[in-house]
């Protein structure tokens, strides 16, 4: 294993990580049917759909001249991203998570070593560009558990698992291990 610094590792793992979250979320949304987006499990329960709005709005405002600007931009009004939706374009849906997630990645593929030691706002609140990273693969690590969880129960039966399937992990360690 080649020796990197402590600053490019912590980037080149952010990046992983957040493409591995984004993994598990598009492996959900592959296997729900296209209404199912829109299913909301109770009032109080967001649908697929609306936590994607709400990420999209985050990764816009968060990403969007990252080092420059307070992560939460005054056009933006997070409230609105929970409204109930009232219609079904699940193609709609699919463009936002797209674009939120190319707005991450766009940023963090032009970090460099020097501006992790830099300090961002998110609402004003002073955070080391690590500390800002970090809070995001928390916040989207957090909604991506909700929609794979929400997919999985829509999905029933026809569920593959995005991760060890039930009962598999001795013959996938193995499996790992050359055993």
């Amino acid at each position: 294993m080649e020796k990197t610094s402590i600053g490019l590792d912590f980037l080149t793992t952010s990046v992983k990580t957040f493409h591995d979250i984004k993994k598990s979320g598009d492996k959900a949304l592959a296997q729900i049917r296209d209404e199912d987006f829109f299913f909301e499990p109770n009032e109080e329960c967001n649908s697929i759909a609306t936590i994607i709005k709400h990420l999209h709005g985050n990764m816009l405002s968060r990403w969007t001249d990252f080092l420059t600007s307070d992560g939460e931009k005054e056009w933006r009004n997070r409230d609105a991203e929970f409204d109930r939706i009232f219609y079904t374009d699940k193609d709609d849906m699919i463009q936002k998570w797209e674009e939120g997630w190319a707005f991450v990645f766009n940023t963090l593929n032009s970090l460099t070593e020097d501006d992790l030691t830099k300090t961002v706002y998110i609402r004003k609140e002073p955070h080391s560009v690590v500390q800002a990273i970090n809070r995001q693969i928390y916040h989207y690590g957090y909604h991506i558990g909700q929609i794979v969880y929400l997919a999985k129960f829509l999905a029933k039966k026809n569920w593959n698992s995005i991760t060890i399937p039930r009962g598999e992990s001795k013959e996938f360690n193995e499996k790992m291990m050359g055993s």
